[in-house]
């Protein structure tokens, strides 16, 4: 039997184990999945025993603090200076991130295109991923933000410039105007309680052609409601939430998930998630 785990703290509830259980029943593979709440002060103690596991999942606030404890990383680990997913193999522990590829294969299930003209809110770390993986598609890239996150914006923005060489306008979230292909929430505005906000207008929100807000809780926020009674192609974050531990697996297990397989995974995590 394989042994897995997601660290973090705190974790709360979390839907990971309900989402990998599904995966591995999939695959027809004999796994268990646990959540292992380590405080930061904890974690290189508590190390050495999550180096007897197959491999674990890594969330706040360790995804930077695991990293000099590995014996590798993945190039796009590497790039993020982040790692959500590690695998363990002949003792060598090898650091990964999934929540890039996770965020890509849910696009292409939504039939959004990573392309033109890509206006991005948020500075956050999920934001930095979305920036970074704009500007790899080849994607121009304005990241708006609120006038307190300029200095964190600008950040990523040179971070684009030393790394990929490209560049990235920055602009106040006040200053959105015109039209563009795709909008892409990564700020937690609209997230469950605060249902009833969102991060633009309904009148922006129709000059774009698609949008993708990372929130999950609520499925339908403010801002996909905006973008449905457009006509416009949407999706929340519960894709890419499935689609980053199903690309984890595939690490683990040199395996592959189809489109399908992910549809039946998030029904049943969609349906868990209305229980709560």
């Amino acid at each position: 039997m394989y042994n897995f785990c997601l660290i973090g703290y705190p974790l709360g509830h979390s839907m990971s184990p309900v989402i990998h259980k599904e995966l591995f029943k999939i695959k027809g593979i004999d796994a268990g999945y646990k959540l292992n709440e380590i405080a930061p002060e904890n974690l290189e103690s508590e190390y050495n025993e999550l180096k007897n596991l197959n491999g674990f999942n890594v969330t706040i606030p360790h995804k930077t603090g695991i990293i000099p404890m590995l014996d590798a990383l993945s190039e796009r680990a590497k790039l993020f200076g982040a790692v959500n997913t590690v695998k363990i193999e002949n003792g060598k522990a090898t650091g990964h991130n999934t929540d890039c590829f996770g965020f890509l294969r849910a696009l292409e299930m939504a039939g959004i295109g990573l392309k033109g003209n890509v206006l991005l809110c948020g500075s956050g770390g999920v934001s930095r991923m979305f920036a970074f993986e704009s500007i790899l598609a080849g994607a121009d890239l304005t990241i708006a933000v609120r006038d307190d996150d300029i200095p964190d914006a600008n950040l990523i923005k040179s971070e684009i410039k030393d790394k990929l060489g490209k560049d990235a306008k920055v602009i106040k979230l006040c200053e959105v105007d015109g039209e563009y292909d795709l909008l892409i929430n990564g700020t937690p505005v609209g997230m469950y309680p605060k249902v009833e906000a969102s991060v633009l207008p309904k009148e922006q929100v129709k000059k774009c052609n698609a949008v993708f807000d990372a929130v999950y809780n609520p499925q339908e926020t403010l801002l996909l409601k905006y973008a449905k009674e457009a006509g416009i192609k949407y999706s929340n974050g519960l894709p890419m939430l499935v689609w980053q531990a199903a690309v984890a697996q595939e690490i683990w297990f040199d395996t592959e998930f189809t489109m399908d397989d992910i549809k039946k995974v998030l029904k049943i995590t969609q349906e868990e998630m209305e229980k709560i």
